[in-house]
Formats: C-alpha cells, sequence, structure tokens
C-alpha cells in the first residue's frame, strides 16, 4: 500500500489537508488529473496551490514525503480517500458539481472494500447521499455502507490565520451509517485534536451552508451600516469598538470593499444535480447576495467623491491599490473584489497601480496592471491611495503620512490618519 490517504483535488481544500495529514505522519498522496500539478512531484516543484500554502510550506511538505501523481490506480490502494472537488458557481447560480462526479467516477473505478471516502467539498444537503452513493456504487458494484464507509465532512480552514490551525478546528462528521461516522472519526481523530459527529451525511452538509451563510449575511449587515453611518458621519468603526464590549448577543463583523474567498453564499433552493427548485429561497442569503456584490462600485464612487473634493477628477488621476488577495497575509485573489474595483477606476479613466506582496502580477480588463515596487514612493505619487486589503507588512501610520489621499475600506488605519469606509 503506497499510502494511507489519497487527496483528490489539490486546491484550497486538499493542500491544507494534505499538509496536517503528513505532518501527523499520515502517508498521504495527492491525486490531481491535471498534468502540472501531478508531475510536481517528479520534478520537485508544488503543485498549483491558488493561495492554499505558501511556496516554503509546499516545499517543506515535499520533503516530508507527499507526492503528487495523475495515476488513478493509487486510489486503489488507499484507506482512505478524501474528495476535495472545487464546487464552484455556475452562471446559473448554482453550485457546479462537475469536479465532484469526475472525481467519483475515477475513484469508484478503483474502490476497493473496506476503504473510508470522504466528501469535504462544499455541496448542497442531501448530495453526499443522493449525488456522489449512487455514483460510487454504480462504478465500483460496491455498496456503501455496507461495503465501504461513506461520510461528509465540510472543510473549515482559515488560510493566512495565525490563531486557527488545522489541528485545532473541530472536525464535523456526518457518516452514512453509525460505523461510517466512526470510521471517518478515527481518521480524523488523527488530525484534529477535536471531532463532532453530526446525526448524517445532510446535518453535516447543513452545518457548512448555516456558517457560510452566517459570515455573509453579517458583512452584509456591517456594509449596509457602513453606508449609513457616511452618511450621517458616525465613525462605524467606533461603533463596532464599542459594541462588541458586550459579553452576549453579539459576534463583531467589519465592513469591506466586497466579499471574497471560495464560498459564496448558498440558497439550497438551487439543486442543479436534480434539476428542481424546492420553491423557497433563502430570502435573507439573496439580499445579502445583493449587498455584498453592490459594495465595489459605491468603493468606487468614494473614490471619485474623495478625488473631486480635493479638486481632481477620476479621470486621469493616479490610483494605488494596496492588496489585491480577498484575505490578509496569502495570496489568493478568489473572489477578491480589487478586480471589479480596479476595471470600474479604469472605465473612470483612472491610471491604476498596485501593489500587494503575495501577488507579483495583475490583470484588469485583459491588462496587466504596473506594479509598484518602490511603495512609499508610490503613495507620495498616486492621487489617490486605496487600502483594499490589510496585510501585516503594511506600515499603514507610515503610509498615511507619506499618501496624498488615503481610502482605508478596513478600518486598519489609526483613527483620522485617513477617510475610512
Amino acid at each position: 500500500m503506497p499510502a494511507d490517504l489519497a487527496v483528490i483535488g489539490l486546491g484550497h481544500i486538499g493542500l491544507p489537508l494534505a499538509q496536517a495529514a503528513t505532518a501527523a505522519g499520515v502517508r498521504t498522496i495527492g491525486y490531481d488529473p491535471d498534468p502540472p500539478a501531478a508531475s510536481a512531484s517528479a520534478e520537485t516543484r508544488p503543485p498549483a496551490t491558488h493561495g492554499a500554502l505558501t511556496a516554503p510550506e509546499i516545499r517543506r511538505l515535499l520533503a516530508a514525503g507527499f507526492r503528487t501523481t495523475g495515476d488513478p490506480a493509487v486510489l486503489g490502494r488507499v484507506r482512505t480517500a478524501v474528495i476535495c472537488a472545487p464546487t464552484p458557481l455556475g452562471e446559473d447560480g448554482a453550485l457546479d458539481l462537475t469536479a465532484v462526479a469526475d472525481a467519483a467516477r475515477v475513484l469508484a473505478a478503483h474502490l476497493r472494500p473496506h476503504t473510508t471516502v470522504i466528501l469535504e467539498s462544499t455541496v448542497y444537503p442531501g448530495t453526499t447521499e443522493e449525488f456522489l452513493r449512487p455514483l460510487l456504487e454504480a462504478g465500483s458494484g460496491l455498496t456503501a455502507g455496507r461495503d465501504f464507509h461513506l461520510a461528509h465532512s465540510p472543510a473549515r480552514n482559515d488560510p493566512g490565520s495565525r490563531a486557527h490551525r488545522y489541528g485545532g478546528i473541530p472536525k464535523v462528521i456526518g457518516g452514512l451509517t453509525p460505523a461510517c461516522t466512526e470510521a471517518a472519526a478515527a481518521f480524523y481523530g488523527r488530525l484534529t485534536d477535536k471531532v463532532v459527529r453530526a446525526r448524517g451525511p445532510r446535518e453535516a452538509e447543513t452545518a457548512k451552508l448555516l456558517e457560510t451563510n452566517y459570515r455573509h449575511l453579517n458583512i452584509a449587515l456591517m456594509n449596509e451600516m457602513a453606508v449609513l453611518c457616511h452618511d450621517i458621519g458616525v465613525d462605524l468603526w467606533d461603533v463596532i469598538r464599542c459594541a462588541e464590549t458586550k459579553p452576549f448577543g453579539f459576534q463583531a463583523f467589519r465592513p469591506g470593499p466586497g466579499v471574497g474567498g471560495h464560498t459564496a453564499p448558498i440558497d439550497p433552493n438551487y439543486y442543479s444535480y436534480k434539476g428542481r427548485s424546492m420553491g423557497y429561497p433563502l430570502r435573507l442569503v439573496e439580499l445579502a447576495q445583493e449587498v455584498n456584490t453592490r459594495m465595489p462600485r459605491y468603493v468606487v464612487q468614494r473614490c471619485a467623491t474623495l478625488l473631486n473634493e480635493h479638486g481632481k477628477s477620476a479621470r486621469g488621476a493616479r490610483v494605488l491599490l494596496l492588496g489585491v488577495t480577498y484575505k490578509p497575509d496569502i495570496g489568493d485573489e478568489e473572489g477578491s473584489p480589487a478586480r471589479e474595483i480596479g476595471s470600474r477606476l479604469m472605465e473612470l479613466g483612472a491610471h491604476i497601480t498596485y501593489h500587494d506582496p503575495y501577488v507579483h502580477q495583475w490583470q484588469v480588463l485583459g491588462r496587466p496592471v504596473p506594479r509598484a515596487d518602490a511603495l512609499y514612493e508610490a503613495a507620495a505619487g498616486a492621487d489617490l491611495t486605496l487600502l483594499l486589503q490589510h496585510h501585516r507588512t503594511y506600515d499603514l501610520q507610515g503610509l498615511a503620512v507619506k499618501a496624498q489621499l488615503l481610502l482605508d475600506t478596513r478600518g486598519a488605519t489609526p483613527t483620522g490618519a485617513a477617510h475610512r469606509l
């Protein structure tokens, strides 16, 4: 047996899992049909990371014995297989389960009895039982719950965080049968400090839906408060500072230029794999999405107003964008509002440059955007500096002194040092 674990899909879910498993002494193989990713181990280069792990982390992962392959035969020689395939939103607003289906068919063709199969991809409630299970059983001739274990465990990663490491985040598990749950719990018990057993796969899947929508709903509330507070002359950041002292009934969220990340708000009304609607959409989720998606437009309006107040037009203005990733201290641009903000500024006639310590090349509207190497000089030369992401490496007090105009969308600058969202 070449490995104990096969991670299928080496993106923002699969790579952190592989890292945690390898660190725990679990012999791990990464399967990805993409040739560049699959050949990474042979060429001692990391697979495509999409910001999931840093380059040093990838090098350490390979040095610890982790290898990737494009040979599906290895899937038949592992004890545990975890599907971490991406499920992006399609044009119809529904989760695209194509990659999950592809992974299931490849795995089914090599599935052996007594294997534990776990789905970590973000999916709708019922996907593990009603979508994944039939594919695995039809392709393998085996029966889930009798011949092999099947469970769902929603991914819970906090990339770039120093406080929330993989092993310290409780892992929710819902198995098709109690034995399936215990098999998955035995595996994750080697990687994490705490395992939480759900009643079944549907409960585990719905927990992810609740966690994701909870985040988006609360950020939407803060974004609406940001617009209101600016209009009535109230410092929202001071409001949040005061409100979060309440020891019950309040959790602090903060506004921003938009909501990025790999997991968009999930409305279970859309069941793409069934081709039907449940008929009762989550209205609050729909509204939160509307609020959050209009924030880039609002930020650009604030930029134009600030420039105008200082006797400058957006047309021809030099605008420096600071931080183009969706989250601080990582290189992942997935869903970042920076690109839409950049494109809207360009459409107004502004000349944009950018700086990000984690992104060395960046494009907007299909054109490369110049990267500022000398940060303080670039801020001093720009008509407006726009902070979109607060990376730890940024000295915001120093930048506030150097910049002609600074608009802070993250509330990270000292009070009075810049204009804030």
